[in-house]
């Protein structure tokens, strides 16, 4: 209960490095995507708390934390990543996605329809942003390693370069003071923002049962976006955690946790 085993991509050179939380139980396994800049360690004690029911798979994104670094950042090739790794565990799972990995797992499920049993879309809709990501690659670009002894040095470094503190310590878990290096890929991020921040047009929709869970005080899922989300997912159905702004999970683990839990054992 509550091991975690890393794969490593060791024997899938080309397959995303994964997190494993518990055994497999006779539930679907859960795999979770998280956002940009974000790493399956950032979900541990969301993922811990869920496998005391079911597997939990958390998942490094293409270009973050330890998987492979790729020129390619597009939700297509995102989706065809995670259904890699459900193919692995077994060809079916219930999908958790925030932000980036929200919009990856939409369009997993869009087209990989049948390995996708139930869909948690958290903060994030099928459409796109004007709101650029791109100043927090700026900030990262900008920290100089030579007076980075300890993840803190980075932290106040952030800090100087306005990043507020709730994002600094998220961004430092994906430095490896060691190596003196981010582990995220920068230049291939930031030269594919406009996909980021974009969502494929596709001729699909996806009729499963589908969450999506938003922040109460974030301004990603509009009144307005709910056409655009019904008319793609059918069977969507949506919620909110009061006072969680775009980063819900980490602002109310708790809350969210329960959200997720009771939606897929309805």
């Amino acid at each position: 209960m509550g091991l975690a085993v890393s794969t490593g991509g060791l024997y899938h050179p080309h397959m995303l490095n994964t997190i494993v939380h518990g055994e497999p139980t006779s539930l679907p396994p859960l795999v979770i995507a998280h956002g940009l800049y974000g790493s399956a360690r950032n979900w541990g004690v969301i993922a811990r708390r869920l496998s005391d029911e079911r597997q939990v798979v958390a998942v490094d994104m293409r270009n973050h934390a330890n998987s492979m670094w790729n020129p390619q950042h597009d939700y297509p090739h995102l989706a065809d990543d995670i259904a890699e790794v459900i193919d692995q565990i077994g060809g079916s799972a219930d999908v958790l996605g925030h932000s980036m990995g929200g919009k990856a797992a939409m369009t997993l499920a869009l087209q990989h329809g049948p390995i996708v049993r139930k869909l948690v879309v958290a903060d994030i809709a099928p459409v796109a942003y004007s709101h650029s990501q791109i100043q927090f690659i700026e900030a990262m670009r900008a920290v100089d390693f030579s007076q980075v002894s300890r993840r803190s040095d980075a932290e106040y470094q952030l800090a100087d370069l306005g990043v507020e503190k709730a994002l600094q310590s998220f961004f430092t878990q994906s430095l490896d003071i060691a190596g003196k290096r981010w582990l995220l890929n920068l230049d291939i991020l930031a030269s594919e923002m406009p996909n980021i921040m974009g969502f494929p047009k596709l001729e699909a929709a996806w009729d499963g049962p589908a969450l999506f869970l938003s922040g109460g005080a974030s301004d990603y899922v509009l009144p307005e976006h709910r056409d655009t989300v019904r008319f793609l997912f059918p069977g969507a159905r949506f919620a909110k955690i009061p006072g969680a702004g775009h980063w819900l999970h980490a602002e109310k683990p708790r809350e969210f946790e329960a959200a997720v839990r009771t939606f897929l054992n309805a």
